[in-house]
């Protein structure tokens, strides 16, 4: 169910903003958008598993305080990543 060290690695290579970057607001938006999804394949499958619900809840909160933050300080990042992942904003 977990991002995979492999998979992870992928996403910082194509969302860091300079060389040495793996955490900035454009990686964890990345990281998160990935874990969402796993995890609402999930609970396709197991509709009844409250307490991932929340977990799940929680991840798209804290990337939706990350996506105000990134549209408050860098529109274009913001713009940018949202095409990037699908996301609808």
């Amino acid at each position: 169910m977990a991002v995979t060290q492999e998979q992870k690695r992928d996403l910082v290579e194509k969302f860091r903003i300079n060389e040495k970057d793996t955490g900035s607001a454009d990686v964890q938006i990345a990281v998160l958008t990935k874990r969402i999804d796993q995890l609402t394949e999930h609970l396709r499958r197991f509709p009844k598993d409250n307490h991932s619900r929340r977990g799940l809840m929680m991840m798209v909160s804290k990337r939706n305080r990350l996506l105000r933050y990134l549209a408050r300080n860098d529109y274009a990042r913001y713009q940018a990543i949202l095409g990037a992942l699908g996301l609808r904003k």
